[in-house]
C-alpha cells in the first residue's frame, strides 16, 4: 500500500515503522473474514483493512476524529488478522502506533478518560490485591456486572520446597495472585513433579501490557524495565533456562520487550535477551509429558479447550496444549466452529466495550458447550474469568487440571472393606 507520510511523521521511528508495515498490505480483505468485530458489526471500518486505511489517512496528514478513535478502540487486538494475512502485515504493531497518534490528537470524554486511567493504574497496583479480597468477601451482594469481574475466593494450595538443578523464572503477574492464585502454585507443583524448580523474582510486577494497550506506553516501558532489572541477575548468571509465562497475555507482551525497547540504549540488548528466554508454559509440555506419563490420573469426560488469541495468534503457538494433554490421557477438544475467534476478554476490553465482549463470550461458550464438557480450560486469566462469568461449567487454567490429575494419581486409596 503506497503511503506518503505527512512531514510530522516522516522522520519519526513510529512513522517509519508504520510506513514499512503499510507497504506490505495489499488490501486483499482476507483479514475481514477472521476479524471478530467485523463479523459482528459488518462495518469495513471495524475490520483490519478499514482500520489500516484510517491509520494511513492519519499518517498522511488527515485530522483524526472521535469516530476514528472509536473504530480503533473497538479492535480487540486479537491479531487473528495476522494469522490470516498472506502478506505478513504486522497489524498489532500498526494499531499500537495508530492509537498512540490518534489519542494525542483526539480528547476523550471525561468519564471515559477516568475509566481508562483507573484501569491502567489500579490493575497493576499493590492495592489491587486487598481490593479483590474485599470484593470477594461481599461477592454475593455485588451487582451482576461487578460480580462477573470478581471470581470466588480460591485456595492456592502448597508451594513446593524442593531444590532442582533445572530452574525457571516465572512472572507471578499483577492480578493473577489475588484473583486466581492456584494457577501459579499449580504451575510450580507440576514443574516440581518433573524436576524443574519455579523461581519468582519478587520485584517483578505487571508485564506492562495493561498500560501499553491503554496507551500509556511510557508507563508500560517503565514496568518493562523494572521487570528486566528484577530478572537480570539470574539471567546474566545463566541460573535459569527460561522465563515462563502461564498467562498468555503476559507472554505475548514480554516476547515483545525486545521490539518495544529496541531504541533504548540502556535496555535494548537486555530486553532482547529476555524476549528470547520467554516461554509460554505450554512450550514446556513436550519435556513434561515423558516424565509425567503414567503418573497422571486423567478425569473422565471432555475437557473443552479455548486457545487464547494471545497464544494462537499473538505467539503463534497452536496445538501444543491439546496434543500434549491428550498424550497424558485427557480427552481435550476444541470447539468445532470458530475456535480461532476471540472470546471477547482482550485485557480491559470487556470493561470498555462490554456489549461486544459479552456477545463474543456467549458465542464462544455456545460452541464450547456443544462439546458437552465437564470442564473448560484456557491459558490466560482474562479469558478464564470472562468465560466463567457466563458459564455454569467450571473454567480453569489447563495447568490446574493437570495438577489435580497428578494429585489424584498420588493420593492414597482407601482400603476396600
Amino acid at each position: 500500500m503506497q503511503t506518503e507520510l505527512a512531514p510530522e511523521f516522516r522522520d519519526t521511528a513510529d512513522g517509519q515503522e508504520a510506513e514499512a508495515i503499510l507497504r506490505k498490505c495489499v488490501h486483499c480483505g482476507f483479514c475481514t473474514a477472521t476479524c471478530p468485530t467485523y463479523q459482528l458489526l459488518g462495518d469495513e471500518l471495524d475490520g483490519p483493512r478499514g482500520r489500516i486505511y484510517l491509520i494511513k489517512q492519519v499518517l498522511e496528514g488527515k485530522t483524526p476524529t472521535r469516530s476514528t478513535q472509536l473504530h480503533l478502540d473497538r479492535c480487540l487486538t486479537c491479531r487473528n488478522c495476522e494469522t490470516t494475512c498472506p502478506s505478513g502485515v504486522q497489524y498489532g504493531h500498526l494499531v499500537d502506533i495508530g492509537r498512540k497518534i490518534v489519542d494525542a490528537k483526539v480528547p476523550r470524554p471525561a468519564v471515559e478518560s477516568a475509566t481508562r486511567w483507573l484501569l491502567k493504574e489500579a490493575l497493576p497496583s499493590p492495592l489491587f490485591g486487598p481490593a479483590m479480597k474485599l470484593g470477594q468477601s461481599v461477592r454475593g451482594l455485588l451487582p451482576e456486572a461487578l460480580k462477573a469481574k470478581v471470581p470466588a475466593r480460591q485456595d492456592a494450595g502448597t508451594w513446593p520446597t524442593a531444590t532442582h538443578a533445572r530452574k525457571v523464572l516465572m512472572l507471578a503477574g499483577c492480578v493473577q495472585p489475588s484473583m486466581m492464585p492456584n494457577i501459579n502454585s499449580a504451575t510450580a507443583r507440576v514443574l516440581d513433579a518433573a524436576g524443574i524448580q519455579t523461581v519468582i523474582a519478587r520485584a517483578a510486577g505487571c508485564c506492562g501490557g495493561v498500560k501499553f494497550h491503554l496507551n500509556d506506553q511510557d508507563g508500560a516501558k517503565a514496568q518493562m524495565r523494572a521487570n528486566i532489572d528484577a530478572w537480570w541477575p539470574q539471567v546474566e548468571r545463566d541460573e535459569v533456562e527460561a522465563i515462563v509465562m502461564n498467562a498468555s497475555g503476559c507472554g505475548v507482551t514480554v516476547r515483545e520487550y525486545g521490539h518495544i525497547l529496541r531504541d533504548d540504549p540502556a535496555y535494548a540488548l537486555k530486553a532482547r535477551r529476555v524476549s528470547e528466554l520467554t516461554r509460554d508454559l505450554s512450550e514446556l509440555l513436550p519435556d513434561l509429558v515423558p516424565v509425567l506419563k503414567g503418573r497422571v490420573k486423567a478425569p473422565t469426560g471432555v475437557v473443552g479447550y479455548h486457545p487464547p488469541c494471545t497464544l494462537q495468534h499473538g505467539q503463534k503457538l497452536r496445538g501444543g496444549v491439546e496434543v500434549n494433554l491428550r498424550a497424558l490421557g485427557f480427552d481435550v477438544q476444541v470447539a468445532r466452529s470458530e475456535s480461532h475467534l476471540c472470546c471477547g476478554s482482550a485485557g480491559t476490553y470487556s470493561v470498555l466495550q462490554p456489549e461486544i465482549a459479552y456477545t463474543l463470550r456467549d458465542r464462544k461458550l455456545g460452541h464450547l458447550n456443544q462439546l458437552q464438557p465437564t470442564t473448560i480450560v484456557s491459558a490466560n486469566i482474562g479469558c478464564i474469568t470472562h468465560l466463567q462469568s457466563g458459564s455454569t461449567v467450571a473454567v480453569k487454567h489447563w495447568i490446574e487440571v493437570l495438577d489435580a490429575a497428578l494429585t489424584e494419581a498420588s493420593s492414597p486409596k482407601e482400603p476396600s472393606a
